[in-house]
């Protein structure tokens, strides 16, 4: 795993994979870096692998097996029960690309899923002010061409 490098924002860590299984292996250590309560939020592109690396998140916390973990385009919010350090976690994973308005927003009752066992990763939330203010932190995925990405974890203090 990178080191921090410790910025304005907060601590940023940069890794880079090359492949599916790489971005789930990611995954399954940058759950080492969540505590709940968090809200981090998922950016990049359709198909850069936001999907992919909540799957690994999702194993590291016992919360599911990789092939159980799908994108929540069309149900916008998968919630997964798992553990952390023998804590119990929430895993909680949104798309709200189909959403258009906070009023919509507010009909997924976010403020309900931010209890104090909580991780909640959002794809797409930065099309929302609510949410960007509620965010903990986010995580960049860029493609570097092919399956190779550039990932980017800002975790704020």
């Amino acid at each position: 795993m990178s080191e921090a490098a410790p910025t304005a924002a907060g601590k940023v860590y940069e890794f880079s994979t090359h492949s599916g299984a790489d971005t789930i292996a990611l995954g399954r250590k940058l759950a080492r870096l969540l505590h709940p309560p968090q809200l981090l939020l998922l950016r990049g592109d359709l198909g850069a692998g936001k999907t992919t690396l909540v799957k690994g998140i999702a194993q590291a916390l016992d919360a599911a097996e990789p092939d159980e973990v799908t994108s929540p385009t069309f149900t916008l919010i998968h919630e997964y029960d798992g553990s952390l350090d023998s804590n119990p976690v929430k895993l909680f994973h949104l798309d709200v690309y189909r959403l258009e308005s906070e009023r919509q927003l507010d009909t997924l009752g976010l403020d309900d899923l931010l209890t104090p066992d909580a991780l909640v990763l959002v794809e797409w939330g930065e099309k929302f002010k609510s949410i960007r203010k509620r965010a903990t932190g986010e995580i960049v995925i860029t493609s570097t061409g092919g399956d190779a990405r550039k990932i980017t974890v800002t975790l704020k203090d």
